[in-house]
């Protein structure tokens, strides 16, 4: 099949898009995506690139969008952009025949295509989309994102989430066929693999958001003794700000912004992973965080919070400690496995067993050649 996908975020910085996009290359499909670089000028990124087999095309603002600021306002330029793109790719030569939407900010546009086209459309919900703008927005621009996926999910032939409650929400609205393929990775290897250094060394690589306790958590790790921290995030709001507490403290490592292809190294090199999430949002309580299943991977126990989707999986698994979102559990569930290395390679070992056994993209990849074997 041909397959245009549209994303919102740098391919090379999302992980999930990355592996199936890589696994439909794989699989003999041909795959191209259009991006909306709304971070990036022409000069910093190119009009399109190959990466690995890969057409990633990328679509600048103009400096009338930009002056908009809102993204809110911005938004719908994008989709006639986007949309436009698509009918240049397909003019000169590109007949795809399914298009994977990632995220409500990217389903207008297939919705286009799709009545232009009659062509299959998949609905890739990463979250609520809702639920996440709720952090960022007013309420009616809250409501008018629900009311949105509600119409243009009409139009959409599968629906694939991320995990069971984003299944069992996405089930109450509608009737489409739903497949959930997690952001799983890729098995390193079957063997336990202790942690290289002699510093205890903790690791958070993601979202650097005030829901994830930033910029708190770098003062709080700043001050424990003999802890070494591993810290790396895409650029947002928080970035500089990090960057510039993370300089403060000569325990802390800074390592920018760093791509996917990275992580697993990095991790492997960790003692444990750090996925404080706040309990009373409402789209990190549902959703399982891509650390949860890097450190599976590496065999390293992780550190989430109570009252969160992550937080029972955790508890269930047995790979890691579930605690309070505050500071001070923070420092106390740090010190604890630090003092106690048999349990840290106790929970290691039991994350390696579950992604061995079921957590790992081996099977999620089977999953997402199952829902395109079906649109075929």
């Amino acid at each position: 099949m041909n397959i245009l996908m549209f994303l919102t975020t740098l391919f090379r910085d999302d992980a999930r898009v990355w592996n199936e996009a890589m696994s439909l290359t794989a699989s003999g499909h041909t795959v191209h995506i259009i991006i909306w670089a709304r971070h990036d000028t022409k000069e910093s990124l190119p009009n399109c690139e190959d990466i690995e087999g890969i057409k990633v095309h990328y679509l600048h603002n103009s400096k009338f969008t930009t002056a908009l600021r809102s993204v809110t306002f911005q938004n719908p330029l994008w989709w006639i952009k986007g949309y436009s793109k698509a009918l240049e790719l397909r003019k000169f030569g590109f007949s795809f025949n399914v298009v994977h939407c990632h995220d409500l900010d990217t389903l207008s546009i297939g919705v286009m295509l799709k009545k232009k086209y009659s062509i299959k459309l998949i609905y890739d919900a990463h979250e609520i989309f809702a639920y996440m703008i709720e952090r960022v927005t007013n309420k009616c621009v809250v409501g008018g994102a629900f009311i949105l996926e509600k119409i243009l999910l009409r139009y959409v032939d599968h629906i694939i989430t991320v995990n069971k409650p984003l299944h069992a929400y996405f089930s109450s609205h509608s009737s489409k066929p739903i497949s959930i393929v997690m952001n799983c990775k890729q098995l390193i290897s079957e063997e336990y693999q202790p942690p290289p250094s002699n510093i205890f060394t903790v690791i958070y690589i993601g979202t650097l958001h005030k829901n994830r306790m930033f910029p708190q958590l770098i003062d709080t790790i700043g001050s424990i003794p003999d802890i070494k921290l591993i810290l790396a995030g895409q650029k947002g709001s928080l970035y500089e700000l990090v960057k510039q507490k993370s300089s403060q403290y000569p325990n802390i490592e800074f390592l920018g912004t760093i791509s996917t292809t990275e992580v697993i190294p990095k991790t492997l090199k960790s003692n444990a992973v750090i996925c404080m999430i706040n309990p009373t949002d409402k789209n990190n309580k549902l959703a399982l965080a891509n650390k949860q299943f890097e450190a599976m991977v590496c065999a390293r126990p992780i550190i989430t919070t109570k009252g969160t989707y992550a937080g029972r999986l955790t508890h269930k698994l047995c790979c890691g400690l579930v605690i309070d979102y505050n500071k001070s559990a923070l420092r106390e569930a740090i010190l604890k496995l630090k003092n106690n290395p048999k349990m840290c390679e106790e929970f290691g070992k039991n994350a390696l067993g579950a992604a061995i056994n079921k957590y790992n993209w081996e099977n999620e990849e089977s999953k997402l050649l199952e829902v395109y074997s079906s649109l075929a």
